[in-house]
């Protein structure tokens, strides 16, 4: 019988075999990024946590809601990305991966804070800082995991997955003995794919760092404090074969771990499923900052828009729509201390800001079906006089697509809150923009965008 999962398919896309396992393990650098992790780390905890269920003869679909569970583990983690900046006074993707490297403890983990918080700011900010965690602190760390643990499970669910992997997603930082958060679950009240998650996540984190000897004593160490005792049994099985710890060097990783998926649960997606996928990440990208939440939605919807009225139709339409969302996944990897910044950046803080264009092209450039659009969604701050970034192209060698998504870009930033303004009216905003027709903006592209907006297209 068909899986209640792929029961609303219609049919996979034309001339493509690609996986959702394939799709989603490629989005899943993006969601590296942003934790601060090294490329490859939720398919190397996906692949840890697989292994484990195999040894447990755990059944397909169990095994499917760990494989996916562990895989997205990390769907929320944008959500929280610009409140740790604030707080800690830290480069978010930074404080994120060397907090994970804290060995368990209270006297860790506050060591941990007090010497990171607001370090290379002023004394008396560094101060001001620590005293509000201090008052505060377990407040605080249970509404960040909150945040993202909820966040990664709306999104879970907005991907199709069913209620078993958002749940697993959602109490990823329950612990065994009950002293997790959000809700301080215990014992076998966390869903078990939660509980291989977590596991896997620590592996591969001191595995990376420092080897398996590493990963293997901070297992142990927290074996029934944070971890299922059972698990860590059949982690230690594992982890006395040579092979096991070679399989999570190989640089073919990514495709062991999509063969990895349960042949039985094996699922191909469709149109209509690929657009919600990339609405999904749309959402993802918004939350790294607060200032851009509905951003990539509204820069699709006037792509969509304003590549209509340049005639474009059909599959391409829908493909443009899909880049313009997606534009901005490479934001991802840059630090919410710099996206959030009310001032001018720095040169160094400019160079990182700039990097965010090629990191879209690099994810896209992993998708199978979304491979075509990368080097568009990438060139959306080039201009046509050669002066814009990441390759400096000139006006020739600009594609129709990446000139619609940079007036669509341009409008949608002009008219929303950003750290350093306020929103600016469609007047003011298609004013600037004219402006810039010609040198950095198309003149066709920037007609049908006037055209769009007076219509009243909301986005």
């Amino acid at each position: 019988m068909r899986h209640a999962f792929a029961a609303d398919f219609v049919q996979a896309i034309p001339d493509q075999t690609t996986s959702l396992a394939e799709i989603l393990g490629a989005f899943s650098y993006a969601l590296d990024l942003t934790e601060g992790q090294p490329a490859g780390h939720s398919l190397r905890a996906c692949w840890v946590a697989s292994r484990i269920a195999c040894v447990l003869h755990l059944s397909g679909e169990e095994r499917q809601t760990v494989y996916y569970a562990t895989l997205l583990k990390d769907l929320g983690c944008s959500s929280n990305a610009a409140r740790i900046a604030e707080l800690y006074l830290a480069d978010d993707r930074l404080f994120k991966h060397d907090f994970k490297l804290v060995p368990e403890g209270l006297a860790p983990t506050l060591k941990f804070v007090f010497t990171r918080t607001g370090s290379g700011h002023r004394l008396g900010t560094r101060a001001k800082a620590i005293a509000h965690i201090l008052r505060d602190g377990t407040n605080i760390a249970r509404d960040l995991i909150q945040t993202r643990c909820t966040r990664g499970a709306a999104i879970a669910r907005q991907l199709r997955f069913p209620e078993a992997v958002a749940q697993a997603i959602a109490a990823l930082d329950e612990h065994w003995d009950g002293n997790g958060k959000p809700l301080g679950q215990s014992g076998d009240s966390i869903p078990l794919a939660a509980r291989l998650a977590l596991l896997a996540q620590i592996v591969d984190v001191f595995h990376v760092a420092a080897g398996p000897d590493a990963a293997i004593e901070e297992v142990e160490a927290r074996s029934g404090t944070w971890f299922d005792p059972t698990l860590v049994q059949a982690f230690r099985t594992l982890a006395q074969d040579p092979d096991f710890w070679s399989e999570l060097d190989d640089p073919l990783l990514e495709q062991r771990v999509r063969s990895f998926e349960p042949a039985e649960q094996r699922i191909v997606i469709d149109e209509a499923w690929l657009d919600d996928i990339v609405a999904a990440f749309g959402a993802v990208i918004d939350a790294k900052s607060p200032y851009t939440s509905g951003h990539s939605c509204r820069v699709g919807a006037y792509a969509e828009a304003v590549g209509r009225r340049v005639g474009i139709a059909g599959p391409e339409l829908r493909t443009l729509r899909r880049a313009a969302v997606l534009h901005d996944v490479g934001k991802l990897a840059i630090s919410s201390r710099i996206l959030e910044k009310p001032g001018k950046l720095d040169d160094d803080e400019w160079v990182e800001m700039r990097s965010h264009a090629a990191h879209t092209v690099d994810i896209l450039a992993r998708i199978g079906p979304l491979r075509d659009m990368a080097a568009i969604a990438g060139a959306h701050h080039e201009r046509l006089d050669g002066h814009g970034y990441p390759l400096g192209l000139h006006d020739m060698l600009i594609a129709r697509d990446s000139r619609i998504i940079t007036v669509c870009d341009f409008y949608d930033a002009l008219t929303a809150d950003r750290p350093y303004r306020a929103a600016m009216s469609s007047e003011k905003a298609l004013g600037i923009i004219k402006d810039e027709v010609g040198r950095a903006v198309d003149p066709a592209c920037f007609s049908a965008l006037e055209a769009t907006v007076a219509a009243g297209l909301h986005a």
